[in-house]
């Protein structure tokens, strides 16, 4: 009988899986399969109101997904091997056997998956910032609200009942493993970016109280978490024994599938959010704005340097859907990114900056917003559709010159996802921005391929990553030529989007008017104080620096 491996792509409202015959590296089946409940951001499934910031998710969604994709594409298949690759961070409560607290207490909403964009648990993250540590060493001297160190700090403040009850707190790509093998294994790579956690010193002490105890030491990629038990091979019809790799960021399990196997690979995963990632074979200091860096928590052997943009396809997919220039969304984009490349770098006379779900780098603020500059009555939607996609691409640049100001070699810049694919006119002025040539692998499913990929190293199907790169990933790519006459009007542009992105009254508006947001017209005096001292602060680096 054949043998196969499968690949599993959690991602932000479904999930995805692929089948990959193991002796040709075929794709030969997918399915996709969207969560019932898709994210929870006005209220919980039981009625109770969410207020302003929160992003939830329900558990359970999870495990319907992963049966139903399974069962599609392995029933009566020998499978040697699953992967898995899961948007993180996204946390969640259980008791020690791994029944999400949801299930118990569907009226709570801290019992819940707190999906990576959560921005209610900002607040926290400042203040474990202002008392800082060590363990923010390789992190920028910082953590996101996004993280599950400051998601645990949310729940054990704002309602310490819900964190007594929680015995494991997990991300919930290894609660899914969990529940596909029964055995509870984390994974390095979500536990060193998203947890903080060192192999030498362990997760950080005395930042939640209890935490230490409702974590686990985690193992890194490409090892085996277990096999499929019985019960999902059961549920399921595939036929075993099937390895079940250990978890992976989604935007990192891609890696292997496009050939970025190797030092000096800089690899921009564009989905909902985008995510840099920088591989290295030598630890270098961490570049200042850049998020974070592990050492086999993305590709065996290698450095990996993280960095991202907190809102990316999903931008421009809200700015489609505030004004729609077709019958569907699909028509809209067509519509504009026809018209929109009809201009020339700078002919809209607009510049933008991206931080519409908040901003990862430099700031790992998730109160951020974004924001438009030079609007007219000459204005259009193409001019400033336009806009959207050069400060998309201005975001990366960003990320690209603080990797060059530390010392790091980039020789390749890979641009991976579904809309890297479909989107030529965002790629090209990727490239122009930038001023380096851009590859785009020419693959489909490339985050669940990579999952698969996971799945065939654990099962022994391959050595490593490189022969399982060869094997099933990518053997060609599109390639976009820079355009040095558009670089340098970029290059333009570029520095007045980064003198915006330090401009400290600018961000303490922003601030201000998250604050509006959350507390109503209560917030209205401290928010405009806070505006007024900024402004006093700018006016004092003025005089300063004359």
């Amino acid at each position: 009988m054949t043998r196969h491996v499968i690949g599993l792509d959690f991602g932000s409202a479904s999930a995805r899986g692929v089948l990959l015959e193991a002796d040709t590296g075929r794709q030969i089946a997918s399915h996709v399969h969207a969560y019932r409940h898709d994210t929870l951001t006005t209220g919980l499934p039981c009625g109770e109101p969410l207020a302003h910031g929160w992003a939830l998710q329900v558990a359970t969604d999870y495990t319907e997904a992963a049966e139903a994709i399974l069962s599609a594409i392995g029933r009566g298949r020998e499978v040697a091997g699953i992967g898995i690759g899961f948007t993180a961070s996204s946390p969640m409560p259980t008791l020690a056997d791994g029944t999400p607290l949801s299930v118990l207490h569907p009226e709570d909403p801290h019992a819940y998956v707190k999906l990576w964009k959560h921005g209610a648990a900002q607040g926290q993250a400042d203040r474990i910032n202002a008392t800082g540590g060590a363990f923010m060493d390789r992190f920028g001297g910082k953590v996101s609200g996004e993280w599950l160190l400051a998601k645990a700090a949310q729940i054990a403040e704002e309602s310490p009942e819900s964190w007594d009850r929680t015995e494991r707190f997990i991300e919930a790509g290894d609660w899914l493993v969990w529940q596909l093998t029964g055995h509870e294994v984390r994974s390095l790579g979500f536990a060193a970016y998203k947890a903080q956690y060192d192999p030498d010193t362990g997760y950080p002490d005395n930042v939640v109280p209890g935490l230490a105890t409702r974590l686990g030491r985690p193992e890194p990629v490409g090892n085996i978490a277990g096999h499929l038990s019985s019960e999902w091979l059961a549920r399921t019809g595939i036929i075993g024994p099937c390895a079940v790799a250990v978890a992976v960021i989604d935007s990192h399990v891609v890696l292997p599938a496009i050939g970025a196997v190797d030092h000096g690979c800089f690899v921009g995963a564009l989905g909902t959010s985008a995510v840099s990632l920088m591989l290295t074979d030598a630890y270098r200091p961490l570049p200042e704005g850049i998020e974070g860096t592990a050492h086999d928590g993305s590709i065996r052997g290698l450095w990996c340097y993280e960095a991202g943009q907190a809102s990316f396809g999903d931008m421009l997919s809200w700015f489609v859907n505030a004004f729609p220039r077709g019958a569907d969304r699909d028509e809209s984009f067509a519509h504009y990114n026809a018209a929109a490349g009809w201009l020339a770098p700078g002919e809209n006379r607009l510049l933008a900056l991206d931080w519409w779900n908040g901003n990862r780098v430099p700031h790992a603020n998730s109160a951020l917003s974004g924001l438009f500059v030079g609007l007219t009555h000459r204005s259009d939607p193409v001019g400033m559709y336009r806009a959207l996609l050069e400060s998309l691409c201005f975001g990366m640049r960003l990320m690209v010159e603080l990797y060059e100001a530390g010392g790091f070699e980039i020789n390749r810049v890979v641009m991976t996802s579904g809309l890297a694919a479909r989107n030529p006119l965002l790629i090209q002025i990727m490239a122009d921005v930038l001023g380096r040539d851009v590859e785009v692998p020419e693959i489909a499913n490339p985050t669940a391929v990579g999952a698969a990929i996971h799945g065939a190293v654990a099962s022994g199907l391959v050595a490593d990553f490189g022969e399982g790169a060869a094997r099933f990933g990518t053997t060609t790519a599109r390639r976009y030529r820079s355009d040095p006459g558009a670089h340098s009007v970029y290059t333009r542009l570029y520095r007045q989007y980064e003198a915006l992105t330090r401009d400290p009254v600018l961000i303490a508006a922003m601030t201000a008017l998250g604050d509006l947001a959350a507390t109503g017209p209560a917030g209205i005096r401290e928010s405009a104080e806070r505006v007024e001292d900024s402004r006093a602060r700018l006016q004092q680096i003025t005089l300063e620096a004359d």
